[in-house]
């Protein structure tokens, strides 16, 4: 199980706070904008579909669902978002990819590059490091409901390529255009999901420890508090005990 997955199983307890609700909310109303520019039609707009799951997944109103595709669509004012993904360096090594959206480019990379060299890391050149990284399909399962015998009969029939266990949870892996059937195979058996996305996974993975370690943690924690940030990938490892201990 590579760390950029620990990590985002870590994440997700974190955005469970009450606290978190509000701030991913903005970060999903965001996203179904921005998807929203490509058609208002969820059926025609693979995006949109997998926005709008996420945005019920949190519970979120349909009415803020509803207006986010109209901003994003043009029909009501406010749509104005640009996408943006940083590539650049964290301590140690690590090859970390930013996802934005944000109403000023120019103050967020101003920000942003802030970020970076406050925690010991630096911003890179266009290019430098998305090759590290194919877009994936990411699901993950609490580990204590299903076996790994269960789950393979379930999503390997619907799409999915690899199945890993960290010990705590199952990280289901498959193509992008094969997201939709795994999550309404998982569904369909009765299989509940914590968080389920398109995502950013590194082809392989560098080993962290110490200061290196802990410097990754604060560096990934500082983007993800940043307004306008949508996603964090790494490729960093760091052992299970150590990662407990410093998250």
């Amino acid at each position: 199980m590579s760390g950029h997955s620990k990590w985002a199983t870590i994440k997700h307890k974190k955005a469970a706070l009450d606290a978190k609700r509000g701030k991913m909310f903005t970060r999903i109303i965001k996203e179904i904008m921005i998807a929203a520019r490509a058609g208002g039609d969820p059926e025609a707009n693979p995006r949109l579909r997998t926005a709008i799951a996420a945005a019920k997944g949190v519970s979120m109103p349909a009415d803020n669902i509803k207006r986010a595709i109209m901003r994003g669509t043009g029909e009501l004012d406010g749509g104005q978002i640009d996408e943006v993904t940083f590539e650049g360096y964290g301590p140690g090594g690590a090859a970390v990819l930013v996802e934005v959206a944000t109403d000023n480019r120019n103050r967020t990379v101003s920000e942003i590059r802030h970020i970076f060299s406050k925690n010991g890391g630096n911003l890179g050149e266009v290019g430098s490091v998305g090759w590290m990284f194919e877009r994936k399909s990411q699901i993950f399962v609490e580990g204590d409901k299903a076996g790994e015998d269960q789950l393979m009969d379930v999503v390997l029939d619907a799409g999915a390529e690899d199945i890993r266990n960290d010990g705590s949870n199952w990280e289901i892996l498959a193509a992008p255009e094969s997201h939709e059937a795994v999550l309404a195979a998982l569904e369909a058996a009765g299989i509940p999901t914590f968080e389920a996305q398109l995502a950013k996974v590194p082809k392989n993975l560098i080993k962290l420890e110490g200061k290196n370690a802990a410097g990754m943690l604060r560096l990934s924690e500082a983007l993800e508090e940043h307004d306008d940030v949508q996603n964090v990938w790494s490729n960093f490892d760091i052992d299970e005990k150590e990662l407990q201990a410093l998250a």
